[in-house]
């Protein structure tokens, strides 16, 4: 019979793992130790590429057949900020006043204990996936770059036929109380840095220089409301925000040479990162002068349009914790908009109330609840 696990007991072990970007920190490796006495076959794949930190993944499966149902996540963490500030130390674990508290509590360690102690149970009431898989897609490089995790662990998974057939992510879904929402999509993101280029000069003489600050916001002003559009049936609308303007200028009597702004665009389904630097160019093309866009794009938007995942996930959330959640696309990126090029994905983990912040922490309820409901999700799968 499988040994059952604990999953605020090893979600606080994993806490006490100092895992930030891009460290390992020993929690892929308490990790590893807990999934193999459940029969887990683990595969701890390090990835490098030039100007990158290399970064340490684990994939574990347990089965070889189909179907293939995958938990994925990270066990990396954003720094931890001003020790001084925590009620705890940042990487105690420690339980007090009905909490798990520590960096990564929320974002995303207590899910992943949640994770393999579904799995351990499932496997104790049913000895099994039967003819068919569970897997765990483990990285450590989700608040980093991304470069040397989860897109190089699923080339790695496609080309050793491990391709899912379902995948949930255990992002913190939840704005305030367990159950409320899931995430079916994600908007995407474009990052662009407009370089506006003129001629130094005295102020008193400015029709002897050409200022390009003035130009800058000229070219940035159509898009000063934020808004560019009504959104999409499954998304909010998409959005442009100036993150900074910087001129570098240390005097009030000279005209600078140079200005510029960097913003960011999340945008929905009615746009893709190729459309929106076509209508960024042909807008600030209409205003002239010398200048230069640079633009990444460290996401395109996706949906799992509702259906057998999204309905799934949802039956076994109204299960456990009593309310159906929302089925949403809000919030920042995940590593899920890799995991949809290989098979179906939603993302529902804890309340994100405290995530990145000092005291970060989680209700060990919320944590046992969320054991409960990704049970369910088991079992619902290889059930149908």
């Amino acid at each position: 019979m499988a040994a059952m696990l604990d999953p605020v007991d090893l979600g606080s072990r994993l806490i006490r793992c100092p895992s930030v970007t891009p460290a390992e920190g020993g929690a892929l490796d308490l990790l590893e130790e807990a999934l193999t006495p459940l029969g887990f076959v683990c595969h701890r794949l390090n990835f490098s590429a030039p100007d990158t930190d290399p970064i340490d993944n684990l994939f574990a499966r347990l089965g070889t057949g189909a179907p293939h149902f995958c938990f994925a996540g990270h066990t990396d963490v954003v720094p931890e900020g001003d020790r001084v500030a925590w009620r705890h130390d940042p990487f105690s674990g420690t339980v007090e006043d009905g909490a798990l508290w520590g960096r990564g509590a929320v974002d995303m360690k207590a899910a992943i204990a949640a994770f393999a102690a579904a799995a351990a149970r499932f496997i104790a009431e049913h000895g099994g996936p039967g003819d068919g898989s569970i897997s765990l897609l483990i990285t450590g490089d989700e608040e980093g770059p991304a470069v040397n995790g989860t897109t190089r662990v699923l080339d790695w998974m496609q080309a050793e036929g491990h391709v899912p057939d379902a995948c949930v992510v255990g992002e913190p879904t939840n704005p305030s109380v367990l159950g409320e929402m899931m995430k079916i999509g994600r908007r995407g993101s474009l990052t662009g840095t407009l370089t506006v280029r003129g001629t130094q000069g005295h102020v008193a003489y400015p029709h002897l220089a050409d200022n390009p600050i003035h130009r800058l916001l000229r070219m940035l002003e159509p898009f000063a409301g934020g808004r560019l559009d009504d959104g999409t049936e499954h998304f909010p609308p998409t959005t442009l925000m100036i993150t900074t303007i910087d001129v570098g200028n240390p005097v009030s009597n000279v005209i600078p040479a140079n200005a510029r702004a960097v913003f960011n665009i999340r945008f929905n389904d009615g746009h893709s990162a190729e459309s929106l630097k076509r209508m960024l160019r042909a807008s600030f093309d209409q205003k002239g002068g010398d200048y230069t866009l640079e633009m990444n794009c460290s996401g395109e938007s996706f949906i799992t349009e509702p259906g057998a995942l999204s309905e799934l996930v949802a039956d076994a959330v109204e299960q456990v914790a009593g309310r159906r959640p929302e089925f949403s696309t809000t919030g920042g990126t995940s590593d899920a908009r890799f995991i949809k090029r290989l098979c179906p994905v939603v993302e529902f983990g804890l309340v994100g109330q405290t995530m990145h912040k000092v005291d970060e922490r989680v209700a060990v309820a919320d944590v046992i609840a969320l054991t409960d409901i990704y049970a369910a999700m088991l079992r619902r799968f290889f059930q149908s």
